[in-house]
């Protein structure tokens, strides 16, 4: 659709508004409901805003809206409607599309909406329009807060945002063409407002307190009226420094006339008196042309000078996106009566309303009730007015509000947010660029009050800028500013400007801080560094077994809630293998070698507590490496997932930091192997002001400086001023002028003394000749200074060139590497010839170990490697990850049949190690031996002690039951590496203290009969002498678990005296929250298991027993007669309830049992007085000591040690 052709319903709707006779305007009957349906198209429109452009184009504003304004004002309705429709039309190009269009076709919606509002502003450029807001503004203001209607502060506020809009309009600057001091379409509007009495009401509004909820909205209107202004050149109206500015302009038409009249007389001296047609040719002796031959140049040679090599060519298009920022303030001087009124204004605002608004934008800038970027009209109106007070009659009172150090705080912390704004998002680098430069001038103004205050004849001031000024120069965030914008200045986002308000703001801090420290003698300041703890890094995995991330006791308390985790979700084969990758396509590591890294993303998600997500990483893991079942094979299941990541879990894994690069010699020996943490310390220290100069001497910094010399024509004094005062304090003070000794600087020297008006930068010049002068003098005795000239320079290369090549060598050798023998090469080539085909072992730590020479890295030993040929690349020493596989078949069985070969030898764990095919270490053998069942607890697997035979202790006094328990724990804490120290002895310890176990449960067992627990010792009986049976008749132990079926077994095995009967005849409790059951553990035999369950009789069945039958008990050991009389009642007593559970016993045969149990029992009570005192004693803190006793049993992983 072409937008100059209106819509048919848009043509319509505008028709009934109205039409204009003359100077009247007549309204049509439709009238409101016209500007509504208006409102609803503009709503309605698309993305190139054609209702706009429509409206725009038929100048509907001017011709219609306008006068409706102005002649029917008293209709409120239609008055209210036609706010809100010129609301919506004056809002700025950019509100409407979001951003400046990079479309071509878009970029001409845009600029076409920017002409109609460019319209807009000229026809409210009138007196009429604005005295009619003027007065409707005055007239809501008259009433209360309590009569005022919320449609009254609605109708406020459009009217404030309608005044926003227009004096937010760009000008025209082609179109306008005004010179200084003639009025624009602004200065225009300006006026207007000024006749119509808004300025008064703007004043009010920013005095009052009760109307501070309009404060940012009348901040932001006297920002847009201020726009194009100078505060300094306000400030001097009317007050006697027209002379000074009559004197500024004639000084700078007098350089202008130098100029002029030194290159006239240049052509001059150029031309010859007679004129010659023949121009002629000339060979240019040393200077070469195309080809080997002298340049033939075919011109006059008063046009030699001119000649340059790149005449005649096309000059480089620069890309859009290298080019300088292009400058967007553009300040003149508005007409006389305008910059009266201006000054006039800005004196009453700083008198009336300067520190009310400004609290209270701050106010709401810190509550977040501002609008994003709203701080910018403060950091503008900030800079603005205390550069007016400053300039005209200083006053710090009237600017008190702002002068503070929360102010430089809060100025300093949006720049440093702008700054970093415009590093991160570098689409909007430009807007957060002028953000920036908004802050920085904000920051400059702060400074020169300060300074001003210094010249105060008022003591009190004088005292207020002193202990402002303590306080910034002793926060280093304050001193360090500066450093990070001019190392981060960028030409193509940031505009000249900024980076002039940055050397004079520059210029100012180290004037004011240079004063300061010369009258305070000693300045203490404070000093932030980065402290470095220093902290070992993986090595190996030997280096990292004692160092995994938790203690084995905490991983062991974790684990329960994992596998409760893990077998919920390990039963779904899907589990989002998609969802996660575990390995790292980015990186450099190919993915054949990260296997290792996916194992530790494992082993953290575990630690994490991140269940779901360790499985899933399990199983992409898998599908990405299936090759050698790392991660388990294809056909795993569940249950071996869970253990094999239990076995993750809790393996030292290696945690490297990448793999190690090439770099030089000085690199290995600062890059030791250790990473360093750091920590910011704050501390004090006294201040040099030397010392923060040199911060600046670097190249970044003498660029940036170099790079506004360069239009030192277009600068003001004082920016050359400042641009010459901080190199001369580079080359001067800190003596290294080698930081200019570059040559697009002496090409910038060299125009400055060919200027014809160098006489007015006499400064310049002087400084200029300093330079040269000094490179001249080191050229004479350094000839390779020509060659430096190509190069920008740091300290270390500007002192090398001043003192001779070779000495900043000189000075670090000490922390350079030493150098390589050839005793020390030929030792370390030995060395890795002898271990590098040496399996499972790292030939780098082998090397360490055996070089006894200078203290070397690991680093520098693979890059000596490399360098001597004897290795391909460093990455042939990088750590490989851990071994951890799941176990195959045929290994599981190869595990089995050594257990059953080695499981009567004194060392069993250490048989296998020795003779099992798949190298594995010690901590994972035990776990895999625990989960076949083969052993039930760690402890089956120590070495066994041969101890002296047990009747020779007996006599003197047995061991209680509860030292035996506690002896147990006691074996079961220590570790592997203590049970190898120690000697070997025999395995009769269990046997030494059997028979007082059998006596010392009676009585816990007769506490539990009178307690009603019968039924339940029975039933544990017939658990026990059926185990016994099964494993005579299989020939193989298991452990057998206790499951009770009935109710009142249940609550037995619950009883916390019950379960101490329990423990003290070796039934095992649950391991782990995974077993639920008390256990008959393995290692007990058929005949042990018959004597516990015949302590268990009831005392009337023992006092029954006969001693006429006396069978012989199968399994007995020992040939000792006495020792046979002693265990046979209580086989005859196991065999006795036996029979009577199949109806076999007979009275005769209870009564020979129980005479054979009394002849036997009073010689067996002698040795165990003294336990059963301790039982009688203790009975009754039985159930308050047998729980902590169940918790205190720990179970320790056995760590690998040698085999690892």
């Amino acid at each position: 659709m072409d937008l100059h052709m209106m819509n048919c319903e848009l043509l319509a709707t505008c028709s009934a508004l109205g039409y204009l006779e003359g100077d009247t305007y007549h309204k049509e009957p439709d009238c409101l409901e016209s500007v509504k349906d208006l409102i609803r198209y503009l709503r309605h429109e698309d993305e190139t805003r054609d209702v706009r452009q429509q409206l725009g184009a038929a100048q509907i504003l001017q011709s219609d809206l306008l006068p409706i304004l102005t002649q029917h004002r008293q209709d409120k309705p239609l008055f209210d409607a036609v706010i809100r429709l010129m609301v919506n039309l004056t809002q700025p190009a950019l509100l409407c599309f979001g951003s400046l269009p990079k479309e071509p076709s878009f970029r001409h919606h845009f600029l076409q909406v920017l002409t109609y509002l460019q319209a807009y502003k000229e026809a409210f450029a009138s007196e009429k329009a604005f005295g009619v807001l003027s007065e409707t503004l005055y007239e809501l203001l008259q009433l209360g807060w309590e009569e005022r209607q919320e449609e009254d502060n609605l109708l406020i506020e459009r009217i404030l945002l309608l005044v926003r809009n227009i004096l937010h309009v760009p000008a025209d600057l082609d179109q306008e063409k005004k010179i200084d001091d003639d009025a624009s379409i602004h200065d225009q509007l300006l006026w207007a407002i000024h006749l119509s009495g808004l300025d008064d009401l703007l004043l009010f509004l920013a005095s009052s307190s009760a109307e501070q909820q309009w404060s940012l909205h009348v901040l932001e209107i006297v920002s847009l009226m201020f726009r194009d202004q100078n505060p300094e050149q306000l400030a001097g109206i009317g007050q006697g420094r027209l002379a000074q500015e009559r004197s500024a302009d004639v000084a700078e038409l007098e350089v202008l006339r130098q100029r002029e009249m030194a290159e006239k007389k240049t052509r001059a001296l150029q031309r010859g008196n007679r004129h010659s047609r023949f121009g002629g040719s000339y060979i240019v002796q040393g200077l070469k042309s195309i080809g080997e031959r002298d340049l033939i140049f075919h011109k006059g040679l008063h046009n030699l000078r001119n000649y340059s090599s790149d005449l005649g060519k096309q000059p480089k298009k620069v890309p859009k996106r290298r080019q300088a920022a292009r400058e967007l303030s553009i300040q003149r001087r508005s007409a006389l009566n305008v910059r009266l009124f201006l000054r006039d204004f800005c004196s009453e605002f700083l008198e009336n309303c300067y520190n009310r608004l400004m609290g209270s934008v701050k106010d709401h800038l810190l509550r977040e009730k501002a609008q994003q970027h709203d701080e910018t009209y403060y950091m503008w109106a900030l800079a603005f007015f205390m550069a007016f007070n400053r300039a005209a009659s200083f006053q710090p009172g009237l600017v008190s509000e702002t002068l503070s150090v929360r102010t430089f705080h809060f100025i300093e912390q949006n720049l440093t947010n702008y700054y970093e704004m415009m590093l991160t998002d570098r689409k909007e680098a430009a807007s957060w660029a002028r953000r920036m430069h908004l802050a920085l001038k904000a920051y400059q103004e702060l400074l020169a009050t300060v300074n001003e205050m210094d010249l105060s004849p008022d003591e009190a001031v004088r005292e207020s800028s002193r202990i402002i000024k303590n306080n910034i120069f002793y926060v280093m965030e304050y001193r360090e500013l500066f450093l990070t914008l001019f190392r981060k200045f960028d030409e193509r986002c940031q505009p000249r400007s900024f980076l002039r308000d940055l050397v004079e703001t520059t210029h100012l801090f180290l004037k004011m801080l240079e004063r300061f420290c010369r009258s305070r003698g000693n300045l203490v300041v404070q000093n932030k560094r980065k402290k470095r703890r220093k902290k070992k890094k993986v090595l190996d995995q030997a280096t990292v077994s004692g160092n995994v991330p938790s203690s084995p006791e905490e991983l062991e308390a974790m684990w329960p809630a994992l596998a409760e985790q893990l077998e919920c979700c390990a039963q779904n084969p899907e589990l989002g293998i998609d969802s996660m990758v575990p390995f790292d396509a980015a990186s450099e590591v190919p993915v054949e070698e990260q296997r290792a890294e996916a194992m530790v993303r494992i082993q953290d998600c575990l630690l994490a507590g991140q269940a779901p997500q360790a499985l899933t990483l399990l199983r992409s893991a898998r599908e990405v490496w299936p090759e050698g079942d790392v991660f388990g094979s294809q056909d795993i299941s569940p249950e071996e997932e869970i253990q094999l990541l239990k076995q993750i879990l809790s393996a030292p894994l290696p945690r490297q930091q990448g793999p190690e690069e090439c770099g030089t010699e000085e690199e290995e020996e600062e890059e030791e192997e250790e990473e360093e943490l750091q920590v910011v310390q704050v501390s004090e220290k006294e201040f040099n002001f030397l010392d923060y100069l040199k911060r600046f001497a670097c190249s970044t910094v003498v660029r940036a400086y170099v790079l506004l010399l360069r239009s030192y024509q277009q600068n003001s004094a004082h920016t050359n001023h400042c641009i010459v005062k901080m190199l001369h304090r580079l080359a001067h003070d800190l003596k290294m002028e080698a930081l200019l000794f570059q040559l697009s600087v002496f090409c910038l020297f060299n125009r400055l003394l060919s200027d014809p008006a160098a006489g007015a930068y006499k400064e310049l010049v002087t400084f200029a000749k300093y330079i040269l002068g000094k490179f001249f003098a080191l050229a004479a005795v350094n000839q390779k200074a020509f060659v430096e000239l190509l190069f920008w320079k740091n300290t270390a290369v500007v002192r090398e060139m001043t003192e001779g090549y070779g000495s900043l060598d000189d000075r670090s050798s000490s922390r350079r590497a030493p150098t390589w023998s050839p005793e020390e090469e030929a030792r370390l080539r030995e060395l890795y010839l002898a271990h590098k085909d040496v399996e499972g072992q790292d030939v780098v730590e082998a090397i360490l170990a055996h070089l006894n020479t200078v203290p070397r890295t690991r680093k520098q030993i693979i890059h000596h490697l490399v360098q001597l040929g004897l290795a391909d690349s460093v990455k042939d020493f990088q750590r490989k990850g851990t071994h951890i596989v799941l176990w195959t078949g045929d290994q599981e069985l190869e595990l089995q049949r050594l257990f059953e070969e080695f499981q009567d030898s004194d060392d069993v764990l250490g048989h296998i190690m020795k003779n099992i095919t798949a190298k594995r270490s010690r901590a994972r053998i035990v776990d895999k031996l625990l989960a076949l069942g083969l052993v039930a607890e760690r402890r089956e697997l120590y070495k066994k002690r041969r101890k002296k035979l047990a009747s020779s202790i007996l006599p003197n006094g047995a061991e209680s039951l509860k030292d035996f328990c506690q002896e147990d724990l006691e074996e079961e804490e220590k570790l592997p590496e203590e049970d190898s120290e120690e000697d070997e002895e025999g395995s009769s310890e269990a046997e030494e203290v059997q028979g007082s176990l059998v006596l010392s449960t009676e009585n816990l067992g007769q506490s539990l009969h009178q307690e009603g627990f019968s039924t339940p010792l029975l039933w544990l009986q017939h658990c026990l002498i059926r185990a016994a049976d099964d494993r005579e008749e299989d020939g193989c132990s298991q452990a057998v678990p206790l499951v009770p079926l009935t109710e009142e077994n249940e609550e037995a095995m619950e009883n916390e005296q019950f379960q101490q009967l329990l423990r003290k005849l070796g039934v095992r409790p649950p391991a782990s929250e995974q077993e639920t059951f008390w256990r008959i553990p393995a290692k007990l035999s058929p005949t042990q298991l018959r004597r516990v369950a015949a302590s268990l009789n009831q005392p009337e069945e023992e006092q029954k027993l006969q001693p006429e039958l006396q069978p012989e008990v199968p399994g007995e050991e020992g040939s000792d007669e006495e020792h046979c009389k002693e265990h046979r009642p209580q086989a005859l007593r196991a065999l006795l309830l036996t029979h009577k559970k199949k109806g076999l016993a007979s009275p005769e045969e209870e009564d020979t049992v129980g005479k054979e149990q009394l002849k036997t029992a009073p010689k067996k009570r002698q040795l165990l007085d003294s336990d059963e005192e301790q039982e009688d004693e203790g009975r009754n803190r039985a159930p308050e000591l047998a729980a902590p006793r169940i918790q205190k049993k720990k179970r320790f992983q056995i760590e690998d040690d040698e085999d690892d």
